[in-house]
């Protein structure tokens, strides 16, 4: 416990990577938490509301529900579709609805039974993305550097894919609100704690399957079929066995490396990279940068964005990205120039010996949301 053992703060971050200095405040403070072990921040690291996003922390006993917030089971996911390059009718997929941003109108208590989840009041937000730097977005490869890996990821290099963000939505919310978002007092023991975990896995789950049924929808919008090969949650709390002792591991925007391969995206207007994990291990809190991080708030990117372009330069990167956002605050929060450079973000984990590039991949279309009436 901290009472005995100051708990140690590790940064995997160049002196090339941009990281706002509250966001070390943030880390730091966390660090002071009764039971904190070990807190990590990784490239993409940057404030949050009273927490850094981009970062992983370590417990000996205790459970902190805010140290992963609201959006509990936050994470992407990775299908490939049935769709080659060549195929590609991005011009006219633009001009879709898509209706992500509306409930589906089909049969719901029929994919909850599917996904063996139970039905609960938020059953309409199933396959919604949801606000913020949630997406749905279908790429391609643009490089291949380790072909035998694509390959064992099970990806052919001229298929299309669709790369999903999003979480539980206001069921995460209404989890949180329920709980005390400071620590609990008897620990991960306590009754509280094992009702909270309880709910959080569910959340999880319920996360996981809003991603798939986010991707059928989309599929289902351009005419094609789609399979998941990778899902990765990053805002979650696990239990890890290390030497003996039991550790709860809390990830706020931060990758696990349980799995071979993960996703790393950039913003809409860079590359996306497909990554082998390299090392499992507590000395990053078995866990990874999630994407390239915010390099400004969304209030100050607003400012920014608005003095340097006008709403419809943004609809298009100049990557040839199509963006359909048709909220103009969203548009400008969510721009390129306000994340950081993915490729800084790679270049340290990789330096650090956590990854190794497998293909990048380039965005044909991105959707955010359009207008919320039909």
């Amino acid at each position: 416990m901290n009472s005995i053992q100051e708990a140690e703060v590790r940064l995997f971050v160049s002196a090339r990577g941009w990281i706002v200095p509250e966001a070390v405040r943030q880390l730091y403070a966390a660090s002071e938490l009764e039971g904190v072990r070990l807190t990590v921040g990784f490239p993409d690291l940057h404030p949050g509301s009273t927490t850094p996003v981009g970062a992983a922390f370590v417990t000996d006993d205790v459970i902190y529900p805010h140290l992963i917030g609201n959006d509990i089971g936050c994470g992407l996911a990775l299908f490939q579709t049935d769709l080659l390059r060549r195929e590609a009718k991005v011009e006219r997929w633009s001009e879709l609805r898509f209706n992500l941003e509306h409930p589906w109108e089909e049969f719901v208590s029929r994919f909850l039974e599917e996904q063996e989840l139970e039905s609960t009041r938020f059953d309409s937000e199933l396959g919604t993305l949801g606000g913020g730097n949630h997406f749905a977005e279908l790429l391609t490869i643009e490089f291949v550097e380790d072909s035998i890996g694509l390959k064992q990821f099970g990806l052919g290099k001229q298929q299309l894919v669709l790369l999903i963000h999003s979480g539980s939505r206001e069921l995460g919310e209404s989890i949180l609100d329920r709980y005390t978002k400071e620590q609990f007092s008897q620990g991960a023991d306590s009754f509280a704690a094992r009702e909270y975990l309880r709910e959080h896995d569910f959340a999880l789950r319920w996360a996981k399957a809003n991603r798939e049924l986010i991707a059928r929808r989309f599929a289902d919008a351009i005419g094609a079929e789609s399979q998941c090969l990778w899902d990765g949650c990053h805002n979650s709390i696990t239990r890890q066995e290390h030497q003996g002792e039991s550790l709860w591991i809390h990830r706020r925007a931060a990758l696990t490396t349980n799995d071979e391969f993960v996703v790393i995206p950039g913003s809409r207007g860079s590359l996306s990279y497909l990554v082998k994990v390299l090392s499992d291990s507590e000395s990053h809190a078995w866990s990874l940068a999630h994407g390239a991080g915010r390099k400004w708030s969304r209030s100050e990117s607003r400012l920014r964005m608005r003095e340097r372009f006008g709403a419809r330069q943004l609809v298009q990167t100049g990557m040839g990205n199509h963006v359909i956002c048709e909220d103009r605050d969203l548009l400008y929060e969510e721009a390129p120039a306000a994340y950081k450079d993915i490729e800084t973000v790679i270049e340290d984990l990789v330096e650090s010996d956590l990854i190794a590039v497998v293909a990048t991949f380039r965005p044909l279309l991105t959707y955010k949301t359009r207008k919320l009436q039909r």
